[in-house]
This record gives C-alpha cells, structure tokens and sequence, in this order.
C-alpha cells in the first residue's frame, strides 16, 4: 500500500528557505562590493590622470587661441608640430643622450657600490659595524644644498665642470641603495651560507652566484629608482655646467620657459618628450618595483 507523502518538519524543513535565499543575497553583495571597488578605482584614476590630460591638452592646443576661448577640457587650433619645434629650440636630442649617459654611469656605479657596502653590513664583523651603518643611514636626512657648495668647489678644483664625471660623481654612491639591498641580504638564511662556504665559495663568488640572484627583484627595483633619480636631476647640473653643451635635459627644459605666450605649448610638449623613458620604465618594471620595495620592508 502506498503511503502519502507527508511535510518535513523540524528544524530542517524551517531553515531550507533561509539557506536557499542566502545565496542570491551573497551573491548580489558580493556584486555590489564589486561595483563600489570600480567605481572608486575609476574616479582616482581620473584624479591621476586628469593633470597629464591637461599637460597633453596644452601641448598641442595654440596657446592663444585656447586662452580667448576660455580654456575649454577639449583641444583647440592643435598644433601637432610643437614636439618638434620642441626638438630643435631647446635641442632636447642632445640634452636626453647627454642625461642618457649621466645617468648610466650613476646607476651602475651606486648598483655596484651598494651591493657591495650592503654586503658587507650583511654578512661580514667588523669593530663599529652598527655606528657605521647608522652614519651611512643618516646621510639620507642631507638635502643636496647641504653638500652642494663644497662638492662644487672640489668639482672646479679638479677642473671636472662640463663634463661627465664632474655631473656624475657626486652620487657615485648612495645610503638608500645601501639600506634596501642590505634589507634584503639579510633574509637569505644562514644555512645556505654556511653551505656556500662548505663548498669553497669565497665572499665575491657568493656575492654574485647566490645573494644577488636570489635578491633580484629588490635590486631591480633598486635600478628603476636610482634610474628615476639620475634622469630627473636639475640642481647639480644647473651649477656643474657652464655650458650650453653640457646642459642634461632637466636644465634644458627649464631653459625652454619663454615669456612668449605664443609658445607655451613648446614647453608642455617637452615634457611629454622628457618624461616618454621615465613612463616606459615604469610601466615595464611596475611589479618588480612592487615586490622588491615590499621584500626589503618586511625583512630583517
């Protein structure tokens, strides 16, 4: 004989309807959290973006026309040409190679003179190790017009002005560089070092075959930075140079501000020229940058 079916009861049938709603309520909190983090992100990125939409606006709008129509959000009379006239009146080709290999020279001499020094703060014993490494670290506090006069006059005393050496050797070495690299030797495990010497590594050869490539995103990062810092100097070349040659690409744009209001746009559109290395390099080195600042300010 068959029997009816009968309802559930108890406290499973009762909590059947709850658990089977909770599900699409997740769900559309989950999408409304969603659209808030979008929403957000994209009005910031529109405050980030905005004065570099401004630089560009400027740049290819002819100054006075954009003035007498009240400096609208959108183009006017563009002037596609004012990169180039940016080119040949303030000879931005030879100020960006100039800056090109200044900068070069500083990279690979604070990239050497860093993992060295952090090196050593990292691994070797030597009597007031902590007092030095505390000096080096202090230095960070100097500003450039602190040592500016006294660097200048050992510069002309060396007969070093206008020249590659003389706009490069004062940053030849730097207490950043030191401290980030040695931050991040200073997470490579005892045992493997132990184990390195076992195995007949000497100092250099651990330096170069087991300490650098396992801190290669913190030096990376190290190089974007010090590459960003070399390309954007402007007091110490403007007080190292004399001449119109030797002028690196920060004072040549400065050099560029002119009181026509006819051609300001030359100006804004140099800019845009200069800064294309610095964007390409952020872009491409972005993550790299990300992990290696982070790995140096968790460890040691």
């Amino acid at each position: 004989m068959a029997t009816e079916p009968t309802a559930a009861t108890g406290p499973t049938a009762a909590t059947e309807p709850t658990a089977a709603s909770a599900g699409p309520r997740r769900a559309g909190s989950q999408r409304l959290r969603a659209a808030g983090w979008y929403t957000g992100l994209t009005a910031l990125s529109v405050i980030v973006l905005f004065p570099i939409y401004m630089l560009l606006l400027h740049a290819i709008s002819d100054p006075l026309s954009y003035v007498a129509r009240g400096q609208p959000l959108y183009p006017v009379d563009v002037e596609w040409d004012a990169f180039t006239k940016a080119f040949t009146q303030a000879d931005l080709g030879r100020a960006m190679g100039l800056s090109f290999v200044v900068t070069m020279v500083i990279v690979i001499a604070q990239l050497l003179t860093s993992t060295l020094a952090a090196y050593a703060f990292a691994f070797l014993e030597f009597p007031f190790k902590r007092l030095m490494f505390a000096v080096v670290i202090a230095t960070l506090l100097l500003p450039i017009e602190v040592t500016l006069v006294a660097n200048l006059q050992t510069i002309r005393d060396a007969d070093l002005l206008n020249s590659v050496p003389g706009l490069s050797l004062p940053f030849l070495a730097t207490a950043f560089g030191i401290f980030l690299i040695r931050q991040g030797f200073l997470g490579i495990p005892g045992e493997l070092r132990d184990a390195a010497t076992l195995d007949g590594y000497g100092h250099l050869r651990f330096l170069f075959r087991v300490a650098m490539p396992l801190n290669r995103p913190i030096i990376g990062s190290f190089v974007v930075i010090s590459f960003l810092g070399a390309w954007n100097q402007y007091v110490w070349p403007r007080f190292a140079t004399t001449e119109g040659s030797w002028q690196t690409v920060q004072v040549a744009l400065r050099n560029l501000a002119t009181d026509r209001p006819d051609q300001l746009n030359i100006g804004f559109a140099a800019a845009i020229v200069v800064s294309l290395p610095l964007v390409a390099l952020l872009i491409l080195f972005q993550r790299q940058i990300v992990r290696g600042l982070t790995a140096g300010a968790v460890k040691g």
